[in-house]
């Protein structure tokens, strides 16, 4: 485990692969109940949308999201999980904490108002435990490429005809996550993302198993009265389309859309499409 360092402040000019970025980010470590927290914020006076990230990747995987969502007027903010990125774990304090209560933590040490939260896949778990936990801070919620962390057995057992294990587990990340379409035609993006996912973690370090707040149920979802938006790829591996359906038949007023031929990582594969999808639907909100 990494030691507790200081407070670290500064300005980063984000680079992302194949992408013209002039947005410059705040870079910082939140002193937090049990952690530094990494994040990246953008400031400004726009209304924020915060974005958490994957169980195969960290804040950084949003290079193309950045410029999209800045370059619209809104206030771009990342944070890394615990056992993630620049974050880093204080074993004197709480452990091993939620990301929801994580989230919570961060929004008051940044004195947000209320904001719109997006969630992609493992980090679709904490967004929808953060709606369920703290629904009067959003505005609207995103659940992207997400399994949603549901509990009911009927669900857990889909899943494991799905993707059995131990043969689904052993495949490369690349290939569990990223689409085939998107392999084969962007190698050079697919390395990139490959990169991002192995620079996400310290070499040998374990992430720490976060609980969630709430044991999620189909039924528990029906108490979400926030706006909600769900996605998912055409080629998701783990969240194929017609799952949409279980959530969205769940949550009131809710809609979904998909990312065609995009696997697990819509974001990355598809962004110019996952970006215009998702600020529709927030600006209606």
């Amino acid at each position: 485990m990494r030691n507790t360092v200081p407070i670290l402040l500064s300005l980063l000019a984000f680079a992302p692969f194949g992408v013209p970025q002039t947005t410059r980010l705040r870079e910082a470590q939140a002193p937090l109940p049990g952690v530094h927290l990494g994040y990246v914020d953008s400031g400004g006076p726009g209304i924020p949308v915060v974005f958490l990230h994957a169980a195969t990747g960290s804040s950084r995987v949003w290079e193309y999201q950045i410029p999209a969502f800045t370059a619209a007027g809104y206030r771009f903010i990342a944070f890394d999980r615990r056992g993630y990125g620049r974050t880093v774990i204080d074993p004197a304090g709480p452990q091993p904490g939620t990301a929801a209560d994580d989230l919570e933590n961060l929004v008051k040490y940044l004195k947000l108002d209320r904001f719109h939260l997006l969630g992609s896949a493992a980090g679709g778990f904490g967004a929808l435990d953060y709606a369920l936990s703290y629904p009067a801070r959003l505005r609207s919620l995103v659940i992207a490429n997400s399994i949603g962390g549901v509990t009911d057995a009927d669900y857990q057992s889909l899943g494991r005809a799905l993707r059995p294990s131990p043969q689904f587990d052993a495949l490369p990340p690349e290939i569990r996550e990223v689409g085939p379409s998107y392999r084969a035609a962007n190698p050079k993006g697919t390395e990139r993302w490959v990169e991002l996912e192995h620079i996400s973690r310290a070499p040998g370090e374990r992430v720490p198993s976060q609980p969630l707040r709430n044991r999620i149920t189909f039924e528990l979802l029906e108490k979400i009265a926030t706006p909600a938006f769900f996605l998912t790829g055409g080629a998701d591996l783990y969240t194929p389309p017609p799952l949409l359906k279980l959530f969205t038949a769940r949550i009131k007023g809710s809609r979904s859309a998909i990312v065609p031929e995009a696997g697990h990582s819509s974001y990355w594969e598809d962004p110019a499409l996952f970006n215009r999808l998702v600020l529709e639907f927030i600006r209606e909100h």
